[in-house]
């Protein structure tokens, strides 16, 4: 099913590069095909997200008051997640969706080099299957350059969204974000240092349009959904009826 799924990746690759001449470019427009197929699912991702901070006054709430029972807590936050049509995995889908590709791409990049030995980006990036770990050891630091600029933005560009996520946010969850958005980049600027070009190309370009797409398309999508769902947790208040279990105070054995 895998080699299936790559000899398709990389069929479709080798057909866009016939249209437009180019590997690198080939990528791009890969990439881009694949995020307007998903701007349906990055929509209700974005308003399951919006619903999600509506919705955790009332979580909390349902969490504080049956903490003392698990299994009653899980029934009615259960009950507030249906009637807010809400789906806490919704907000996963478009991520996992591109993982196959994603890694898909490290044996479309071995394939791309046997079909075409010289496959580059614009002469930009000599060869899109050879990695920036390669470039550099190759002692070439001009052709390297364009490598390593590309693996900067790679991890940058893990890091930015972060940023963005966390303007919504409040000030402790905030600094949390931020936290783990630097390490995530970080950790890319590590993994991409060994990974094809091609890789970066489709991320640098899939994270871009996410960008793009948070900074004009998801605010008017997000003020929507929160003030829908602000609307229907008005007309449809939780309402949490519950009495915490007293604890009963433990009995002193008289000496």
């Amino acid at each position: 099913m895998w080699e299936w799924f790559i000899d398709f990746l990389t069929s479709v690759l080798s057909a866009i590069e016939g249209v437009v001449g180019d590997w690198g470019l080939a990528v791009i427009v890969l990439t881009i095909i694949i995020r307007l197929i998903l701007t349906p699912l990055m929509a209700h991702s974005t308003k399951s997200t919006a619903r999600m901070q509506v919705m955790q006054p009332k979580l909390r709430e349902i969490q504080d008051r049956y903490a003392d029972d698990p299994q009653r807590q899980a029934e009615e936050l259960r009950k507030v997640y249906a009637d807010m049509k809400f789906n806490p995995l919704g907000g996963c889908l478009p991520i996992i969706l591109q993982m196959p590709i994603f890694f898909g791409l490290f044996s479309v990049a071995r394939d791309i080099s046997q079909l075409d030995a010289n496959a580059s980006f614009f002469n930009i990036l000599p060869s899109i299957s050879t990695s920036c770990a390669n470039m550099v050891e190759s002692g070439d630091w001009i052709a390297a350059a364009p490598y390593i600029i590309l693996n900067l933005l790679f991890g940058v560009l893990t890091f930015i969204p972060m940023v963005m996520n966390s303007s919504m946010q409040d000030s402790s969850q905030k600094t949390q974000t931020m936290t783990m958005g630097a390490v995530m980049a970080v950790m890319m600027l590590m993994f991409g240092w060994g990974v094809p070009a091609a890789v970066l190309l489709y991320y640098v370009t899939s994270s871009l349009w996410q960008v793009v797409q948070q900074r004009i398309i998801t605010k008017g999508v997000m003020a929507k959904a929160k003030a829908e769902a602000e609307e229907e947790a008005a007309n449809n208040p939780v309402e949490v009826n519950v009495v915490r279990r007293e604890k009963k105070q433990r009995q002193h054995k008289k000496n």
